[in-house]
């Protein structure tokens, strides 16, 4: 099943090119928005599921392109990012230490929102095209081969990026949790819908033009392993968001006007835009042409705008 708020966060059941309204069978969870909604879904899934279905069955449906799509995951308790979780198609002799970062609820938006790149001296700014774990109930040291049990379904996420932020030793906080750097959607698939989520495509697209195109197969820690190291260290909720990492090799900078689209096999197209009030430049190259080229330094050099040097 296909979860998704729209126009004034209706919960709804994506079917084809609609999405039914079926907000009046969870007029009885007690919710001060619609994250309390979604969660009391989650939580009582075996009661929820027949009759949502059944609802969306006999619903006649808006169509999506009519509708605005919301965040189906408005406010998540923990936004929980893997770093450095994959091998680059191969390139990597061994994974790198598991390792992980927060994400303030703050930065998420939906599709068709807008990442606004703030007014500060980082070197680029990238999103990184990843699937996302939707959490199904509370998790507290949960053991690998258990870890699977916890999954309520996926969802696209872009890591929204500032790189090369000052002073270094404060990187993650200043580097992940912008305000809009947290772009999911466009719905929740649930878990029976994807057959294996550790052999999905995954492609980002700027433009129009790919720029990552890889498969979770090449993921260095599989979701097992980072539900059962990440929940050793804090417990995780329903409707809490386990982001799985990216390949890095195709990272892009994102500049003003950009449109971008994210489609994680099985889980729809992410679609959002990217806004610039400095209307800064980069080359527009991806990492591994920058590494081919050799130029200097991870990311290339920004070209015009403010702190270009």
């Amino acid at each position: 099943m296909k979860l998704a708020f729209f126009d004034n966060y209706k919960l709804g059941v994506v079917v084809g090119d609609k999405i039914v309204d079926v907000s009046a069978v969870t007029k009885g969870i007690k919710a001060l928005g619609p994250q309390d909604v979604i969660r009391g879904v989650i939580e009582k899934w075996s009661t929820y599921k027949g009759k949502l279905a059944a609802a969306a069955k006999k619903g006649k449906g808006k169509p999506l392109a009519k509708a605005k799509l919301r965040p189906p995951l408005p406010k998540p308790e923990n936004i929980i990012c893997m770093a450095v979780n994959y091998m680059e198609d191969g390139t990597l002799k061994e994974p790198a230490p598991i390792n992980a970062f927060m994400k303030s609820p703050s930065a998420v938006i939906g599709d068709g929102g807008t990442m606004v790149l703030p007014d500060m001296a980082a070197s680029v700014f990238e999103g990184e095209a990843e699937i996302a774990v939707v959490i199904g109930k509370k998790a507290s040291h949960v053991k690998a081969a258990d870890a699977m049990k916890y999954v309520f379904g996926y969802t696209n996420f872009i890591d929204g990026s500032a790189r090369g932020v000052v002073p270094p030793t404060n990187v993650f906080y200043q580097m992940k949790s912008r305000d809009t750097f947290a772009p999911i959607g466009p719905y929740i698939v649930t878990k029976d819908e994807i057959k294996d989520p550790q052999k999905l495509q995954i492609t980002l697209t700027n433009n129009g033009t790919v720029y990552q195109n890889f498969n979770t197969d090449d993921m260095a820690h599989k979701i097992p392993r980072c539900i059962e190291w990440v929940t050793s260290i804090h417990t995780l909720l329903p409707g809490d968001i386990l982001a799985t990492g990216t390949n890095h090799r195709g990272l892009n900078p994102f500049m003003d006007g950009d449109k971008i689209e994210l489609t994680c096999e099985g889980c729809g197209t992410l679609h959002i835009n990217v806004r610039d009030p400095l209307k800064r430049t980069w080359a527009r190259i991806t990492r591994l042409q920058h590494k081919e080229s050799g130029a200097e330094g991870v990311h290339t050099k920004q070209t015009g705008g403010k702190y270009a040097k």
